[in-house]
């Protein structure tokens, strides 16, 4: 993730009204369908409907995903889920390269794919959405955060960045905080994480003028934070972070003896990183962090590598 993506997007946040709270907030005026035939945006951008491919990595029947559905669709949006028929966590980026891929169709909106989330967004935009693809792509509410390591490993931001790649602006959501998790205090959270997004897409559409939602290349990994002692409360604000270096979870093999290993996850204790999404959740605020989807890493340690290379050769 590159620092040089940071000033654009704060400028796109905070250079207006804060998005702090959880109020419900209406979808912006509907005038008419999306505009079509340059893509998502269409020559002057969506105009109707924001048009939502909606997929996660806990499956498609999570509580997570169905109470964004039902949020992002009371707030006026057209909204299909595209996600994968089982719990899909911590699979990463990961695509199936070939063989076949099931999937079925329960609801009318709602697809169900036997796959990951990268294999979930690929289908949708290539199938459900073949036609015209959508305005943006929502991957969450994911169960627990996405911060630190936990976001490169992630599933639930897999699915953004694999619409990213496709030239789709996306976001990944997540409710939850690096700590012990208890269940039910963050299927409390993710109804403000809901109510949030809501809001954070409505300003990147006012900003947008009918334009693309986000920038080419740029997406956004949200995560909020657990508020209060059930995590419903309202968070403290919104912070524009970097991820956080730091591990995150720490994984442990035990040898049993009979050929196999056994495999222990642990969360590692690290001082958070000033500016970075763990500092601000475990602060009570909502991390937006800017993500791409490459692994440049931006000028400054491609100086310093043309730096450690220099006068090689072969």
């Amino acid at each position: 993730m590159s620092r040089k993506r940071l000033l654009p997007l704060a400028a796109l946040l905070l250079c207006a009204p804060a998005l702090t709270g959880t109020a419900p907030a209406s979808a912006a005026p509907h005038t008419g369908p999306s505009a079509g035939p340059s893509g998502p945006s269409g020559p002057s951008g969506p105009t109707g409907p924001l048009r939502i491919l909606l997929t996660n990595d806990d499956g498609y029947d999570a509580p997570g995903i169905r109470l964004l559905f039902d949020r992002l669709t009371a707030a006026g949006h057209e909204v299909t889920i595209v996600a994968p028929l089982t719990n899909q966590s911590g699979v990463g980026t990961k695509l199936t390269g070939g063989g076949a891929l099931r999937v079925n169709h329960p609801e009318p909106r709602v697809w169900a794919v036997g796959g990951t989330p990268g294999d979930s967004v690929s289908f949708g935009l290539a199938t459900v959405f073949r036609d015209r693809a959508p305005d943006l792509v929502v991957s969450g509410t994911n169960f627990g955060p996405n911060t630190a390591s936990l976001a490169t490993h992630s599933g639930t931001v897999a699915g953004a960045i694999t619409a990213l790649e496709q030239g789709v602006p996306a976001i990944a959501v997540s409710a939850g905080e690096l700590a012990d998790p208890v269940p039910q205090q963050i299927l409390n959270a993710m109804r403000p994480t809901g109510e949030f997004t809501v809001k954070l897409i409505d300003r990147l559409r006012a900003r947008a003028k009918n334009g693309r939602l986000l920038p080419v290349g740029l997406g956004l990994n949200v995560n909020h934070p657990l508020v209060g002692a059930d995590g419903t409360g309202t968070a403290r604000g919104v912070s524009v972070t970097t991820q956080d270096p730091q591990l995150g979870l720490g994984v442990g093999y035990t040898d049993a003896g009979d050929g196999t290993w056994k495999v222990n996850v642990a969360l590692v204790p690290a001082v958070a990183r000033k500016g970075g999404d763990v500092e601000a959740v475990s602060a009570g605020r909502i991390a937006i962090s800017p993500m791409s989807p490459d692994w440049n890493a931006g000028t400054v340690p491609l100086a310093a590598t043309a730096a450690l290379v220099s006068g090689l050769r072969p």
